[in-house]
């Protein structure tokens, strides 16, 4: 049986996509944007809420300024979020083999002791420029830098709040790829053969 792969990748890199294609060449279920759908229904917040919550967060996780004495008391929204994703998370993992990218699956699927693939996918900052202009369309390069600085501060935040861990460091992860010299072809291959020999 083929592990289960977790996909951390840094913002323009392309894991989504490579993610995707390892999940349909291996033909297995693929989870990304299928999560923030049970999460909606798990959790009942708004989809849109958690997509731009599900993998960002204050390093003091300010939803809402809560005094100490009632924080004992009051389970933020992002929290719940989190939960909710978790539980969706080990739930995708127990029914097989699947890929799930982001939302620390890593660290949860670790943690509960589930045989995984952790794969981090990397890139140079002017690949995921390219990358990024590709497929959003025409901004300046000034504004996309910002925007990618932004989206892996805010993953490193998120992963660090909910973890303790380090996002990003290769000690996290079996195997590193970086998409922007490797090309997204080869790092399918790679991730797809060496889920096939640990099934062997």
């Amino acid at each position: 049986m083929y592990p289960v792969i977790t996909i951390s990748r840094e913002f323009g890199s392309g894991g989504h996509t490579i993610g995707e294609k390892v999940a349909k060449n291996l033909d297995i279920p693929f989870y990304d944007g299928e999560i923030v759908n049970r999460v909606a229904l798990e959790s009942g917040y708004a989809k849109e809420l958690i997509e731009e919550q599900g993998e960002t967060t204050s390093s003091a996780n300010k939803w809402f300024d809560i005094s100490a004495a009632s924080a004992m008391y009051f389970q933020s929204p992002q929290d719940e979020i989190f939960l909710a994703q978790r539980k969706v998370i080990l739930e995708a993992a127990e029914a097989g083999p699947c890929v799930i990218v982001g939302r620390c699956s890593d660290y949860i699927l670790r943690n509960a002791e589930i045989p995984c693939l952790n794969v981090l996918i990397h890139s140079d900052l002017e690949h995921r420029i390219t990358r990024i202009l590709q497929r959003y369309g025409e901004i300046s390069n000034v504004d996309v830098k910002k925007r990618i600085r932004k989206k892996d501060k805010q993953r490193r935040t998120y992963y660090r709040y909910y973890t303790d861990q380090h996002w990003g460091v290769y000690s996290n992860y079996d195997l590193a790829l970086d998409s922007g010299s490797l090309g997204e072809d080869t790092c399918i291959h790679l991730i797809c053969e060496l889920a096939k020999n640990m099934n062997k």
